[in-house]
């Protein structure tokens, strides 16, 4: 699946482009400045970039995306890269792809021209990135832009067995429910199972449905005929049209509304379904993975979430455990997070181990950011990374559950509220903890 990184400090331009090139079956990543853009580079698997040439309110000269055009050149020469310009950037952009950069669009581009550039360059070999592995008994990503098992980073027994089994459902045609914490590499493993799969070469389609209003779900979905709704101005496919013979990645499925999740379930029944507004039957073979941080046998339950639905999304249930359950993954997480120039001493290793993390591998990744912004030397210390490890440790953790398990008098639903986890996060930590709850109250 070919990787797009686009670099642009406007949102807007961000979110059409992921739009128009997921549309079109490619994996993209998104970058607002030239630091973020780097890490993507140099820590993924990119087979194109395409820049803007200011990334700052107000700059017209170019500079930084000259900046960033050079950076990008040094970590990987062969790297194609595609840059968007104003008129005031023209001739910058012209020298530069006399300089190497593989073609320019001016604003506003052409979405044809702009297909095709990407179909002809993303294609194209690429000399392998700079080897930043440091622990060989650790498993770090390749330069192999085919996701295999070594694009995850791990020691415990606990992935070791979970990246095994799914390499065995990679081959299947089932769908696939992934359980696990937000921030814990959900997306991740989905990416995985699909590049594995007999469908690789196909679309690989994301959609997260926590980030749609729920009137825009079936049209995202399904796809709207042009004046279906208000606003509906032209005929658009949907994600499902979009990954007809590849893979479909619905993130919070939890949140899918209860006339979508009938619609959803007709189309993994039968393979049909009609766009809004339109008559006229599609049929498509998608085959679906979904993810969810809730308690989906609790919705069920509660009547929020169809039980034939749940059944057929559940074919194989993958559960990513939360990185306080995998300690030995921690420290080669937050190597492989700093990169070579930098390391870490013998107390910042215990640090991190014995930290909660309650995001997960997210907060680890955002917390080894923060601490290369505030090093003041290559060893990193603890307090680069500002952890408040006065409350948050693992030991602190018990305790604070014991005391608003206490408070709520054992409800467990006020007091997943009050902590700020779901219900299933809150039962696995009990669990995790040997909590007894009857005890307590």
């Amino acid at each position: 699946m070919t990787q797009i990184l686009i670099v642009d400090d406007n949102p807007d331009i961000l979110e059409a482009l992921e739009l128009l090139l997921s549309l079109h079956g490619y994996t993209v990543l998104t970058a607002e400045n030239e630091k973020q853009a780097l890490l993507a580079v140099s820590h993924q698997c990119v087979d194109l970039v395409i820049q803007d040439m200011n990334f700052a309110q107000g700059i017209t000269s170019g500079k930084e995306g000259t900046s960033l055009f050079n950076a990008l050149k040094a970590l990987n020469n062969d790297l194609p890269i595609i840059l968007i310009t104003a008129w005031t950037q023209l001739e910058t952009a012209i020298e530069l792809v006399k300089g190497g950069a593989t073609d320019y669009l001016q604003k506003p581009w052409d979405d044809n021209k702009l297909l095709a550039l990407v179909a002809e360059y993303s294609q194209k070999p690429q000399a392998n990135l700079k080897d930043n592995s440091k622990d060989q008994s650790a498993s770090y990503p390749s330069n192999n832009c085919k996701s295999s098992a070594e694009n995850f980073i791990y020691k415990s027994q606990a992935m070791h067995t979970l990246i095994a089994q799914a390499g065995k459902v990679a081959g299947a045609t089932v769908n696939v429910l992934i359980t696990g914490a937000n921030g814990a590499g959900k997306e991740k493993l989905a990416d995985y199972i699909h590049q594995q799969s007999p469908r690789f070469n196909n679309a690989f389609i994301k959609v997260n449905m926590g980030a749609l209003p729920h009137e825009l779900m079936e049209a995202e979905l399904f796809g709207a005929e042009k004046g279906a709704f208000t606003g509906a101005n032209q005929t658009r496919i949907g994600r499902f049209e979009a990954a007809d013979n590849g893979t479909l990645f619905l993130d919070e499925i939890a949140n899918l509304s209860l006339s979508g999740q009938m619609k959803l379930l007709r189309v993994l029944q039968t393979g049909e379904f009609e766009r809004l507004g339109s008559n006229t039957t599609i049929k498509v073979d998608v085959r679906v993975l979904s993810a969810t941080n809730a308690d989906l046998r609790l919705a069920v339950q509660q009547g929020t979430f169809r039980e034939d639905l749940y059944y057929r999304l559940n074919v194989i249930e993958l559960h990513l455990p939360e990185l306080t359950q995998r300690q030995a993954d921690i420290v080669p997480l937050a190597e492989y997070f700093i990169g070579s120039e930098y390391s870490l001493g013998d107390e910042t290793r215990q640090v991190l181990t014995s930290y909660a993390w309650p995001g997960n591998v997210r907060e680890l990744e955002n917390a080894c950011k923060r601490a290369l912004v505030f090093a003041e030397s290559s060893i990193l210390a603890p307090s680069d990374f500002q952890l408040n490890t006065q409350t948050t440790s693992v030991i602190d953790e018990k305790a604070q559950i014991e005391k608003v398990l206490i408070k709520h008098n054992g409800v467990i639903k006020h007091t997943a509220t009050e902590l700020g986890l779901s219900r299933q996060t809150l039962y696995r930590r009990i669990e995790k903890y040997q909590i007894d709850v009857e005890s307590l109250c």
